[in-house]
């Protein structure tokens, strides 16, 4: 059967493009299993956490005894009290063992079937359960380790909770009572100190009932060599004569790694992108200019992971606040895990700790948020209905006249803004040359912000239209001194991106200012100005 990328469910070597997992299942064994680790794997949705704890079992099988569960195939029945958990927990431990005897063959038949027969004799407590299981733990010929996925499915309820402290128990008395080896538990909320609502009076509460967790710091994102070492397999499948390499770079570099998004991608470059004038076969497809074409596809689709992030800036207002801040106003956010809201944010995936700053997580998740963003305002915003109007004037020959939208723009923000204050113009600056922006390139070009040089004073946005590059740096004038190393900067940059003119929009606020536009001439690179 031909291999092809998958994004629904799990991923395997036989069937899917996927990038190699050796190294990373290795660390997990010798860092956290091998050393009786308990710990717990929570990372955002489609994360490529249930491919990671399937490759884990069965990489595991030949020194341990595996038992591999998903809550998920738990009602929420199965949680209304601890006997009904113990029966069903004893019944998922079962169905494994008969679908995977090949890898239980040291297990000890006889304290399995003891196990097995207090369910059958129903009303078990927890209690016994976890002593039937200690007893399949001493008897087996190899040390057993437990995996749970979708745990996060069942973290709202007391049984849960005792069921994490039972563990906790039998962790802390193993030379006495034995019991797993391991126990992996994971899903996108991270159990180690859950604030639950689980009693009638409205008390909430921190708990840690599973306080032996070990912190579990091995980095689950797709690095750039090993996306390499997929496209290579691909690329041997298909003879498309990409550049491996530099592909490679490129999907890293707009997905940091996140796993659906290096697969999706793939997957529209392989399956969609092909056929159409422009990219006529998978040939023309695997560019720079093709994996442009498939972040649009992307960006424009409805898919289960940006309605899960949707979702959760509805039912966490606050999250949405510190995202929209960080967005709009260059706010800069220490990074601070004993934050509520810097912890929500972190565990759902849109953000990560960079060097002790909060930055989006990659470049679509901020072009995700930006867009959904900038959508709640378009209606009723007269930049964007401006705009809408102008689109068609700023397209020549097929590309973006950049020069003529920041005359327009700045012509634009005099007759609406020229007496705003300095805060209506620090908040809203850059969000209204978005709105400008975005329905002039809108389904033919991206757009995006370079993380690197995004703070309080400035934000590059990086444009791509048919091909071409535009690098627009957006700034707040803190004087001439600022505004000079401003365009300095500006000039290395375009330096890396191999760019001869740069685009400097600048709000200022200096009574005496001249509105208008003007080319700077420097080092041989042209910077177009435009002040309002």
């Amino acid at each position: 059967m031909t291999r092809y990328f998958n994004t629904e469910g799990i991923c395997r070597p036989d069937e899917h493009y996927m990038v190699r997992l050796d190294a990373r299942l290795k660390m997990i064994k010798e860092r956290y299993v091998d050393r009786g680790k308990y710990f717990v794997i929570n990372r955002g949705r489609q994360y490529g956490k249930t491919t990671t704890l399937m490759a884990l079992a069965e990489y595991l099988q030949d020194e341990y005894i595996v038992f591999s569960l998903d809550f998920q195939m738990m009602s929420t029945a199965s949680f209304m009290d601890e006997w009904i958990f113990a029966e069903k927990f004893i019944g998922l431990l079962h169905k494994f063992y008969v679908r995977k005897k090949e890898m239980m063959t040291g297990i000890d038949a006889e304290a399995f079937q003891e196990l097995l027969s207090m369910k059958e004799m129903g009303n078990i407590s927890m209690d016994q359960m976890f002593e039937g299981i200690s007893r399949v733990c001493e008897m087996s010929k190899r040390p057993v380790v437990l995996i749970i996925d979708e745990v996060d499915s069942a973290s709202n309820n007391q049984v849960f909770l005792d069921f994490l402290a039972l563990l906790r128990g039998y962790y802390l008395q193993r030379e006495e009572y034995p019991t797993f080896q391991s126990v992996i538990l994971a899903g996108v909320y991270d159990i180690r100190n859950l604030k639950q609502k689980i009693r009638p009076d409205s008390e909430h509460k921190h708990n840690s009932p599973w306080n032996i967790a070990a912190a579990f710091d091995v980095n689950m994102d797709l690095e750039a060599d090993g996306i390499a070492g997929m496209l290579a397999e691909y690329e041997a499948d298909h003879h498309t004569g990409m550049d491996v390499g530099r592909m490679a770079e490129l999907l890293y570099e707009d997905t940091s790694g996140y796993p659906f998004l290096v697969s999706r991608l793939c997957q529209l470059l392989d399956e969609q992108v092909p056929g159409s004038a422009e990219f006529p076969d998978r040939q023309a497809a695997w560019s720079r200019e093709g994996l442009l074409a498939a972040e649009k596809i992307l960006l424009m689709e409805k898919n289960t992971l940006f309605d899960s992030l949707i979702n959760k800036l509805t039912d966490y207002p606050k999250l949405r606040d510190l995202l929209y801040s960080m967005l709009f106003r260059g706010e800069r956010v220490v990074y601070n895990s004993h934050n509520d809201v810097i912890q929500l944010a972190s565990m759902f995936g849109f953000v990560k700790n960079v060097n002790g700053a909060l930055s989006i997580a990659n470049r679509i998740f901020e072009t995700v948020l930006y867009n959904l963003f900038l959508s709640e305002e378009e209606v009723s915003n007269q930049t964007f209905t401006t705009a809408m109007a102008d689109r068609n004037q700023f397209i020549r020959d097929g590309f973006l006249d950049m020069e003529l939208l920041l005359k327009k723009f700045v012509l634009h923000w005099n007759d609406l803004y020229h007496s705003a204050d300095e805060k209506f113009i620090e908040e809203n600056g850059r969000k209204f040359f978005l709105l400008y922006l975005k329905p002039v390139i809108n389904g033919v070009g991206n757009y995006y912000i370079e993380a690197r040089t995004r703070d309080q004073g400035r934000t590059d946005v990086i444009v791509d239209y048919r091909g071409r590059q535009y690098i627009i740096e957006i700034k707040i004038w803190r004087g001439e001194e600022y505004n000079r190393r401003g365009e300095e900067q500006l000039v290395s940059y375009l330096e890396s991106y191999h760019a001869r003119k740069g685009y400097l929009l600048s709000f200022n606020f200096n009574k005496n200012k001249i509105p208008g536009v003007k080319e700077i001439s420097w080092d041989g690179k042209v910077i177009f100005e435009a002040i309002v």
